[in-house]
């Protein structure tokens, strides 16, 4: 149950965004340009990204809904369950391992960075844009897991929820809700 009497019980981000709308349009629109708009990486690479942050921060509504959205963009949803387990022995591209162990260490120990971090995404073929990339997704997905988990959105959503709300990530993207977006996220 949410924390504050305005948001209903089975609440998403998209309640939220919608019951907060001069405060999160912002974020919105970041979460639409950053997750759908040019990039480096497929969307379903970002998805995982998020997730992958997600799991770091032990954000159990963002993972199951951004895990549920790359299994649509054919990223297996075992494939973060893996990753959780052991980043270096997931079967994952070679080339997306240094970019989650960056993401990873930016959310785990940000004061930490170093230039090492960033030349080992170089090094597996990431152009300065994609790291950029990746840095923002990383911020993104904290700031989204610090939202719904300070309001309190429920963290024993159900699979069924979770796919639900991956499918309408796939089909619709990070469009403001309203009509035509088919329910919440």
């Amino acid at each position: 149950m949410p924390f504050v009497s305005f948001l209903p019980d089975e609440a998403g981000m998209r309640d939220i965004i919608m019951i907060r709308p001069e405060q999160m349009g912002p974020f919105n629109h970041l979460a639409r340009v950053l997750m759908r708009g040019p990039s480096s990486f497929t969307e379903g690479e970002r998805e995982l990204i998020g997730a992958f942050v997600s799991s770091t921060n032990d954000c159990p509504f963002c993972v199951g809904t951004h895990a549920a959205a790359a299994s649509h963009f054919d990223i297996p949803e075992s494939t973060l369950q893996a990753l959780a387990s052991d980043l270096e022995t997931a079967p994952i591209d070679e080339r997306l391992k240094p970019v989650l162990r960056y993401v990873e260490k930016l959310t785990k120990t940000p004061y930490r960075m170093t230039q090492a971090d960033a030349d080992a995404v170089h090094a597996a073929g990431w152009d300065e844009s994609a790291l950029s990339d990746a840095v923002l997704i990383c911020a993104l997905f904290n700031m989204a897991n610090r939202i719904v988990d300070g309001h309190g959105v429920d963290r024993g959503t159900s699979r069924e929820k979770f796919e639900k709300a991956g499918q309408m990530l796939a089909e619709f993207g990070y469009q403001p809700p309203g009509p035509g977006t088919g329910g919440k996220v």
